[in-house]
């Protein structure tokens, strides 16, 4: 092989776009994918994706929720809808890989105050708050609970398809000024195409830029855009890259893990680990959970609506019938 070709894989531009050192990788399968069975993963899956995750280089693993047992009572609820400490050292140990862990703190539904620990007591590395715009005030009081006990903090400001430009405008303001070090662009309802996933991208880095932080990107896949609108958020600059194995994940699902460490042409991610892990773990659970691509999850996506009614109608005995779940969808609107 000659020297050229050990260089890096450049495409007729000079590089790869997808190439920036400055990129990270976060590894959303267990919580994301446990909105499709209540979080109820088996320790074996959730040490699987952990090890693939590890020996595939990724940068953080978001293990789960970091929410209230009172709401989401454990009697239905599996271990990673409240990630106890005790419960993820039983897959991670003190976690002496490089991989990054995180759970996902959930405005109005999480006892940050007292079941988010200190650091220094805790496995995790980061702690993300998932917010609706009108929850706001108390998602920046979360943030600074978390970044006063040690923890890398993001932010998911979530529906946003649905907010008035001011509105978002006043939120990425706030959002500036406080501690959080990413701010989450989220297209909560895979409703968003390419151009308005830049138009929003450039919206969301002017302000972090100008604060010194980072912006990442949470794509959903019911109109088959969520790999697309990452690429697109990555050539305007974005850097937190949020992605799943198989695309598991509520619904139609993400943006696929394998997808996008294939596009990134980092030779820091291995591609393998993680394809024996959807293989040996993650493609077993597609014919119970149901998860990914579907005609009414598209019609929620193109009608810019919450997705619980599609998965209402994918657990119903209606559900190959795509012309039932069309017609009754807009007779709703």
């Amino acid at each position: 092989m000659s020297a050229k070709t050990k260089e890096k894989p450049q495409n007729s531009a000079g590089r790869w776009i997808g190439y920036r050192k400055e990129i990270k990788v976060l590894d959303c399968t267990i919580r994301d994918g446990g909105l499709m069975n209540d979080s109820n993963f088996e320790d074996k899956t959730v040490r699987a994706v952990y090890d693939a995750c590890t020996a595939a280089g990724i940068d953080y693993m978001e293990i789960g929720y970091k929410n209230s047992k009172k709401i989401f009572a454990p009697n239905k609820y599996g271990a990673w809808r409240s990630c106890d400490e005790d419960d993820v050292r039983r897959i991670v140990g003190d976690n002496k890989s490089d991989l990054k862990l995180c759970a996902m703190a959930d405005a109005e539904k999480s006892d940050y105050k007292t079941d988010i620990l200190p650091k220094e007591k805790s496995p995790l590395d980061m702690i993300r708050v998932a917010t609706y715009i009108h929850q706001l005030p108390l998602a920046i009081d979360m943030i600074k609970d978390a970044t006063d006990k040690g923890y890398e903090t993001t932010v998911n400001i979530m529906a946003i398809s649905t907010v008035r430009e001011q509105e978002l405008d006043e939120a990425l303001e706030m959002l500036s000024q406080s501690p959080v070090g990413t701010i989450y662009l989220v297209d909560s309802f895979g409703s968003l195409y390419t151009e308005q996933i830049g138009y929003m991208a450039r919206k969301y880095l002017k302000y972090a830029r100008a604060a010194g932080k980072e912006v990442g990107i949470h794509a959903h896949n019911n109109m088959q855009l969520a790999f697309a609108n990452t690429i697109e958020a990555i050539t305007k600059g974005i850097n937190m890259l949020d992605a799943t194995m198989a695309g598991l994940g509520r619904g139609a699902g993400n943006c696929p893990l394998e997808l996008l460490i294939g596009f990134l042409h980092n030779p820091k991610y291995m591609l393998r680990p993680v394809l024996e892990c959807i293989q040996n773990d993650i493609e077993p659970l597609r014919e119970k959970l149901g998860w990914g691509f579907d005609y009414p999850y598209m019609l929620t996506g193109l009608l810019n609506r919450h997705p619980r009614s599609a998965m209402a109608h994918q657990d119903s005995e209606n559900k190959k019938d795509i012309l039932y779940f069309y017609d009754q969808t807009m007779r709703e609107i």
